[in-house]
């Protein structure tokens, strides 16, 4: 069996293997390509582009097909040529696109599917930039420092406003997951590995696609990607911690100061007398809202009692952690430094959220892994 072959069993295995029975359909028409083959591809992990089905079009350019449904999100693209639409089924959706031969890539439109019409504005402004850097890069009234910092320019801006208009608050889409990986030529946009920033909304949407698609191999392959880019960022340094003997004797826990959504310093130390939760979070992530409400009432439950919550945020947007936590009881403060934070290395943090249970003598005394049942836990130290 040759290796094209069997690129196309495995991509077919593992369609059929997910959701029995269910089906997409991708159809519609494509103008002024008669009697042109126009191929179906899944673009998998594994092999990247696999042919998994092809249509010789006829006069009207009419075009559907239709297969089985994977669990969690996947992507296709149509091609003909040079020239590809891209897409994502993210559930036994049908998709309709109408295209012209002519500007096929960039022309198109797409109904049915509200993620693979913003794909479509990602390629549409990926393009724009692409064309601003071909012009700059050929003008030869810049030396080549000058086209390279340019062109940087463009990319930082088109990644600031990919984060603001696409990404934030989207983590677990499929088109989230499609930006971190768009190019500029061979490189990456989103860089990881260089960029502190690019690799922290790289977290936000590999924690996001964990939590809401824990089967998924590329939500795997994200938290993977994310895991192996903090071990090559990561930078041999003596942590120091601004603690004088007497207080470290004082204190069971390590203690940390961070700024609440008014500027004013809250200490983790200064909740000794209480039992404390001691919460690592971001809002950020799938599931947020509804954890938050949980320990609303969680906290509301207990609080006369002596417990409170030290919530620390580790959100790359600054601005979304003060919209949430402006109306929450418990001290809640922003930690700049977010998954870069030496604090997360001295309590082990190895994902979020993650919380610490503190006694009233400011004593660590479990954390999640070790708690069965909170309400339980909280009660026993109260």
């Amino acid at each position: 069996m040759t290796k094209k072959t069997l690129c196309i069993v495995f991509a077919a295995m593992m369609l059929l293997g997910c959701r029995h029975g269910k089906t997409f359909r991708i159809e519609g028409n494509i103008a002024g390509c008669t009697d042109t083959m126009l191929y179906l591809e899944h673009l998998s992990l594994a092999e990247g582009a696999v042919r998994i089905d092809s249509i010789r079009l006829k006069g009207d350019g009419a075009f559907r097909f239709e297969k089985p449904a994977a669990d969690c999100p996947e992507f296709y693209r149509l091609r003909i040529g040079g020239q590809a639409i891209n897409l994502a089924i993210d559930s036994t959706e049908t998709v309709s696109v109408k295209a012209d031969m002519k500007d096929m890539s960039f022309g198109y439109t797409v109904e049915g599917s509200p993620t693979c019409d913003t794909i479509r504005l990602l390629c549409l402004k990926l393009a724009d930039m692409e064309r601003e850097a071909r012009r700059i890069s050929t003008d030869r009234g810049f030396t080549f420092k000058e086209r390279d910092s340019l062109i940087q320019g463009l990319v930082d801006r088109y990644k600031a406003e990919v984060k603001t208009e696409f990404l934030h608050g989207n983590y677990g889409t499929a088109y989230s997951y499609y930006a971190c990986f768009q190019t500029l030529g061979t490189n990456l946009i989103f860089d990881p590995v260089n960029d502190k920033s690019d690799l922290a909304w790289m977290q936000a949407v590999a924690n996001a696609w964990k939590e809401k698609y824990p089967t998924s191999p590329r939500a795997e392959n994200l938290c993977n990607i994310v895991l192996e880019c903090r071990k090559k960022n990561a930078k041999p340094h003596q942590i120091v911690l601004d603690i004088d003997g007497e207080k470290v004797r004082e204190l069971g826990i390590i203690d940390m100061t961070l700024p609440d959504i008014n500027g004013r310093e809250r200490s983790l130390s200064s909740l000794r007398g209480n039992v404390v939760m001691l919460d690592f979070t971001a809002f950020s992530l799938d599931g947020s809202t509804e954890r938050t409400l949980l320990l609303r009432e969680i906290y509301d439950k207990y609080h006369d009692r002596g417990f409170e919550i030290y919530q620390v945020s580790l959100d790359p947007s600054q601005h979304l952690w003060k919209q949430r936590s402006e109306a929450l009881p418990w001290v809640s403060v922003y930690m700049e430094e977010g998954l870069e934070s030496d604090m997360l290395t001295l309590y082990d943090v190895q994902g979020l959220p993650c919380y610490f249970l503190i006694d009233r003598n400011c004593d660590l005394q479990a954390r999640q892994e070790d708690i069965p049942d909170l309400e339980s836990a909280i009660e026993a130290l109260l």
